[in-house]
């Protein structure tokens, strides 16, 4: 038996418009996309619209489908502040496929670099920049063959997201086919100014290395049984214990004598014990390493953390 039709949308129901006002103008460079297509000129939704569209449903909750979306084209309120006409679910549906993504993402860039710094003090002006990498595996339709992952019956995307801890906000975010290395996608999009904080499963040195070459800096997590050659001990400050800090050690380089230096300068390697506990019982140890000579030990377990 198919589900009962809900209710029609009302204009009461739709929450976001002012919202809407202030986006809707950094939408403006968008509403040509995919109109050269358009040889009739008979195309009467544009991406701009699109997209305030898209956000209307993100801030209502009453919006739930495709179909709900479709009927808030018709209200008055809704043509009259997002300047659309009735639209038929068709063409919602192919605007997906016919307008692309890509132009929004100089415009979410600008959004996070406007974006004013929620956290202040020592720690934010010692860890300007800090941004946590990590990719998450979304499922994905049986449809969307793109997204083939370990076999036919598994489909899967995979986002990769950096984040702006001291501005709370999205820095940039790409979604790939699941079966796709992360290290590759994080090299692909790099920036300068950045301190990138990535886990063991981004512990390539040739990385650290292409981190190096953009300009931005990185504390990682790496093995525990990671080789290196130790060129001074350094003294394990108050602050640093208070912060689970063991050893902290300036290393020439990572690896052994019959591996290549792939990152080619002295880094530092900071152990930190969590408090937890670990699967042998014994607390856990990260083994944290960074080009930030410079920064605290103390510090550096709390750019992790």
């Amino acid at each position: 038996m198919a589900p009962p039709l809900q209710p029609p949308v009302t204009e009461d129901q739709l929450q976001g418009f002012r919202y809407l006002d202030h986006f809707r103008p950094l939408f403006d460079g968008l509403h040509a996309c995919a109109t050269a297509r358009d040889r009739a000129g008979n195309r009467e939704l544009f991406f701009d619209q699109y997209a305030c569209l898209l956000l209307l449903y993100f801030f209502s909750p009453t919006l739930t489908s495709l179909r709900g979306l479709q009927q808030a084209t018709e209200l008055d309120k809704v043509q009259q502040r997002l300047g659309v006409r009735r639209t038929l679910r068709g063409a919602l549906s192919e605007a997906a496929a016919v307008f692309d993504p890509q132009l929004l993402r100089p415009l979410l860039a600008d959004l996070a670099e406007r974006a004013v710094p929620v956290v202040s003090g020592r720690e934010a002006e010692a860890l300007r920049g800090l941004t946590a990498v990590a990719g998450s595996v979304l499922p994905a339709l049986p449809r969307m063959a793109w997204a083939l992952w370990m076999d036919p019956g598994h489909r899967a995307a995979k986002r990769h997201l950096h984040f702006d801890f001291l501005k709370a906000v999205p820095a940039d975010a790409t979604v790939t086919p699941a079966a796709c290395s992360e290290l590759e996608q994080l090299r692909a999009s790099l920036r300068p100014g950045r301190l990138y904080v990535v886990d063991r499963g981004y512990a390539g040195y040739w990385l650290y290395r292409a981190i190096l070459d953009a300009g931005s800096s990185f504390i990682g997590r790496v093995q525990e049984d990671a080789a290196f050659t130790v060129a001074a001990e350094r003294p394990v400050t108050a602050a640093a214990a208070a912060a689970g800090v063991t050893r902290d050690v300036v290393v020439g380089r990572l690896g052994t004598a019959h591996h290549q230096d792939e990152v080619r300068q002295p880094l530092r390697l900071v152990w930190v014990t969590t408090g937890k506990a670990g699967a042998d019982g014994r607390p856990e140890a990260l083994l944290l390493c960074t080009d930030r000579l410079e920064l605290d030990a103390d510090l550096v377990a709390l750019g992790y953390r």
